[in-house]
C-alpha cells in the first residue's frame, strides 16, 4: 500500500511539473536519449534553440529577397507561364531529402526519418501542400502583373489577417505590442495603394494591375491561414527534424498540383520553348534562373516553417513581413523602380512596427527570465530547510 501511495505521489508531482517534461526526468521513463535530446528544442533555454533560430531567419531572409527579384526577373524578360512560375515554388521538394536522410545514414543521429510521423499528419501535411500550391499559383499572377515594390508591400496586409487568424486557432492573446505592429504594418499597405494609380510599367493597364492586386491580396490571405494552421500542428511535433520532413510532404503535394496544371495547360512543352525561343537572355541564362529560383524558394518556405515552430505564427508572419522592405529596395537597386515619396514611408512603417515588435518581445522575454530566475532562488532555502526535516 505505502508502495502505491508512492508511486500515485509521482504520477501527481508528473502532473505538477508540465506533464511529458517532467516524465523524461523520471527513472521508469520510456523516453529514449535520443528523443530527451529532441523534446525540448522550441524552448529558448535549449542550446540547440538559438542556432536554428539563426538559421532559419537566414534561409527565410536569402529565400524571400531572391526568389521574388528572380521572379520578377523571368516576366522582364518575356517569361510569360504562370504554371511555370508556380511550378519551380515546389518543384526543389528534393533538396529536403538530404537534410531528411542524411544525419541518419551518416550515423549522427539514432532518429530514423518519419518517427512518429502518423496518418493525422501525413493527411494534413497534403492537405497543407495543397494549399500552398493555390498560394503560389496566385503569387505567380501578382508578381507577373506588379512591380516587385508593389507585390511586395501588398502581401504585407496579410499580417492583419494572420493576427485575426492566429487568435481564433491558436488563441493568440492580442496585445498592443502585437496589435501595434499589425496596424502600422496594415497602414503602410493601405498608403502602398494609394500611391497605385501613379505607378505602371510597361504594357499595365488598369485591368491588368488590379488583377495582380487581388491575386497578391488572395495570396496573402492563403498565407496568413498557412501561419496558424501549421503553428497548431506543430503542437504535436516535438522535434525539428519532424519540421524538415512535414515540409517534404507538403512541397511534394504542391508540386503535385502544379504538375497537373503544368500537363493540363501544355507548360513542360512551353518551359522548352520558352528557353530556346522567347527568353531574350537565352537558354543558358533561362535554365540558371530555373535553377536558382527552385532553390531559394525551398530557402524561403523552410525558413518560414521553422520560424513558426520556434516561435509563433505571428512572430514568423512579422519575421516574413519585415523582409519585404529589402525586397523594395531590391526592386529598386536591380530593376530602377520608382521609389516615391510615399513608398519610402510604407517601408519605413514596415521596418519601424518590425523593430518595436522585436524590442518589445526582447524586454518581454527577459523580464519573464528575470521573474524565473527570482522565483528558482526563493525556492531553493525553502527546499534545503524542508530536507533538514
Amino acid at each position: 500500500m505505502s508502495t502505491i501511495k508512492n508511486r500515485t505521489s509521482d504520477i501527481e508531482t508528473i502532473d505538477e511539473e508540465g506533464g511529458e517534461e517532467a516524465l523524461q526526468h523520471q527513472p521508469n521513463s520510456t523516453m529514449d536519449n535520443e528523443m530527451q535530446l529532441h523534446a525540448d528544442q522550441k524552448s529558448n533555454t535549449n542550446k540547440r534553440y538559438m542556432p536554428l533560430l539563426v538559421i532559419n531567419y537566414l534561409m527565410l531572409f536569402v529565400g524571400s529577397l531572391s526568389s521574388s527579384l528572380l521572379a520578377k526577373y523571368y516576366f522582364r524578360h518575356k517569361g510569360s507561364s504562370k504554371w511555370v512560375s508556380t511550378w519551380i515554388q515546389s518543384a526543389g521538394f528534393p533538396l529536403l531529402i538530404i537534410p531528411t536522410f542524411l544525419p541518419y545514414a551518416l550515423s549522427l543521429t539514432k532518429r530514423k526519418p518519419f518517427t512518429d510521423f502518423n496518418q493525422k499528419i501525413l493527411i494534413l501535411s497534403i492537405f497543407v501542400g495543397f494549399m500552398l500550391g493555390v498560394n503560389n499559383l496566385l503569387i505567380s499572377w501578382g508578381v507577373s502583373y506588379l512591380p516587385v515594390s508593389t507585390s511586395s508591400l501588398v502581401l504585407s496586409s496579410q499580417l492583419a489577417f494572420t493576427l485575426i487568424l492566429s487568435a481564433i486557432i491558436v488563441k493568440q492573446k492580442v496585445t498592443f505590442l502585437n496589435l501595434n505592429c499589425v496596424i502600422l504594418i496594415t497602414l503602410s499597405s493601405i498608403i502602398l495603394a494609394l500611391n497605385s494609380s501613379s505607378e505602371t510599367t510597361s504594357g499595365m493597364t488598369q485591368k491588368t494591375y488590379l488583377i495582380g492586386f487581388f491575386c497578391t491580396v488572395g495570396a496573402g490571405l492563403l498565407f496568413a491561414s498557412y501561419l496558424p494552421v501549421m503553428e497548431k500542428i506543430y503542437k504535436k511535433v516535438y522535434c525539428y527534424e519532424m519540421v524538415i520532413e512535414m515540409q517534404l510532404i507538403m512541397q511534394i503535394a504542391s508540386t503535385v498540383l502544379a504538375t497537373i496544371g503544368m500537363i493540363w495547360d501544355g507548360g513542360f512543352s512551353q518551359m522548352k520553348e520558352e528557353g530556346q525561343k522567347v527568353f531574350d537572355k537565352g537558354p543558358k541564362i533561362y535554365w540558371i534562373y530555373i535553377v536558382s529560383n527552385i532553390v531559394t524558394w525551398q530557402l524561403c518556405f523552410m525558413g518560414t516553417a521553422g520560424m513558426v515552430f520556434l516561435t509563433t505564427s505571428l512572430t514568423g508572419g512579422i519575421c516574413a513581413t519585415a523582409l519585404l522592405s529589402m525586397n523594395v529596395l531590391g526592386g529598386v537597386v536591380v530593376f530602377r523602380e520608382a521609389f516615391g515619396g510615399l513608398k519610402a514611408v510604407s517601408t519605413v512603417l514596415c521596418l519601424w512596427a518590425f523593430c518595436s515588435y522585436v524590442y518589445g518581445m526582447y524586454t518581454k522575454q527577459k523580464a519573464e527570465m528575470k521573474k524565473r530566475n527570482e522565483s528558482s532562488s526563493e525556492m531553493i532555502p525553502i527546499t534545503n530547510h524542508a530536507l533538514t526535516h
